[in-house]
């Protein structure tokens, strides 16, 4: 399970985002933020550095490498150099396509990833740092999509992993999560984090998700991200904007990275707007922003949008929305809903947290495009998915033909 030696990581180390001036070795992998910035109240993260004079930009990102990528690779394995090492076995995440909904607006479709959502390319990463820092096995707390995207790369490297998941977990990700094997334990909302945190202290297991009080993630996760930057470039350059569905903005900052890196490594001379799009359920985000802090609490009201609604934001968000000129829009349920029946109307089935970046692209209007709305996951993802059955219907053609008058077929 070791990188390939002739196209290998070029990642040097860890840097602080509090203090981008602090550096620390590539291990142990900093899962509670930077140790000298990060303070009681704020917790700041940190991310992968690397050696950006050693990358071969043409064998990454010139017209040779548009087809197959390098050496014949695909997904994530293709841009390895700007990566840490991936050593878990991958499963063909990444390589998603870019949908065009209409001229000038595009959907990045992540629900194509293997376990239908974008935390597959995160967890390709946490999980090569699990590898590497040599865990017995994986710890995640989640809602639905982490959860089930760590189930799948853990069972994928041959370890196991515990996942702590709150009281309403759709039954549908039950099912997901137990067919991995995953050790599955809903719990109340508010006790997955500190039983995490003892789970990684008592027994050893490799977090791949949040420790701390605001949040910070894994060092590596973000990283697996930017590579949605890089396809975008890949297939349509750099658009004008990009909206992104926004939790904890790990995300949003990773799209943000990759093209930031492709603007230091000459690639492009530009970076997007990058357009952060909460539940304004509780939207922290948004809050930290137009109060000018590095994090913020909100309250949380009532949301379908559970893969995406969060009461704590993190740097991570304030860093890339202000770095790229964006902006932070909190969205009711009916606008995400209506986006999420514009995008089923246009073949493309996504979870109620996914549209939120259509919704927010549908709220701000015309914006200089081209434009890409990042979709996140599956529709099989939503709460109540396979909780509505179809009425059998009589079998006799006046109300067959009735129910198809119905639906204008005539």
């Amino acid at each position: 399970m070791a990188t390939d030696a002739y196209f290998p990581s070029l990642a040097t180390g860890q840097r602080s985002l509090g203090d981008p001036a602090l550096g620390y070795p590539l291990l142990p992998p900093l899962t509670q933020g930077c140790p000298r910035t990060s303070t009681p109240e704020v917790s700041y993260p940190a991310e992968v550095d690397y050696a950006y004079d050693k990358v071969d930009v043409e064998a990454l990102f010139g017209p040779s490498a548009r087809d197959g990528g390098p050496a014949g690779r695909a997904g994530l394995d293709r841009w390895a150099p700007l990566l840490p090492p991936l050593l878990a076995p991958g499963l063909g995440e990444g390589g998603t396509p870019l949908v065009e909904l209409e001229p000038g607006v595009y959907v990045k479709d992540e629900s194509r990833n293997p376990t239908w959502s974008h935390k597959d390319r995160l967890n390709r990463c946490t999980t090569s740092a699990a590898v590497a820092a040599g865990a017995p096995g994986i710890v995640v707390a989640s809602s639905g999509n982490h959860g089930a995207s760590a189930a799948a790369y853990a069972a994928r490297a041959g370890l196991p992993c515990v996942v702590f998941t709150g009281p309403s977990l759709p039954p549908a990700v039950d099912s997901f999560l137990h067919a991995y094997g995953a050790v599955v334990l809903p719990v109340p909302w508010e006790a997955r984090w500190p039983l995490m945190r003892q789970v990684v202290e008592r027994l050893g297991l490799h977090p791949v998700s949040n420790l701390t009080t605001t949040h910070t993630g894994h060092a590596y996760g973000p990283e697996g991200y930017k590579t949605i930057a890089y396809e975008i470039h890949r297939d349509l350059g750099v658009p004008g904007a990009v909206f992104v569905p926004t939790g904890y903005a790990e995300l949003l900052y990773g799209v943000w990275k990759g093209f930031v890196e492709l603007r230091r490594l000459g690639v492009t001379d530009r970076v997007p707007r990058i357009f952060a799009c909460e539940p304004a359920a509780a939207a922290p985000l948004a809050r930290a922003l137009r109060e000018g802090l590095p994090v913020a609490h909100a309250d949380r009201t009532a949301t379908d949008a559970y893969s995406i609604v969060s009461t704590v934001s993190g740097y991570r968000g304030v860093l890339a929305v202000r770095g790229s000129g964006g902006r932070a829009l909190a969205l009711e349920d009916a606008r995400l809903a209506a986006a999420q029946r514009e995008l089923a109307g246009a073949g493309l089935w996504t979870e109620l947290s996914s549209a939120a970046g259509l919704a927010g692209l549908r709220a701000v209007g015309d914006v200089e495009g081209p434009v890409v709305c990042v979709s996140t996951s599956s529709g099989f993802k939503d709460l109540g998915v396979g909780s509505r059955p179809t009425a059998l219907v009589p079998p006799e053609w006046d109300e067959v033909e009735r129910r198809l008058a119905a639906a204008g077929i005539r």
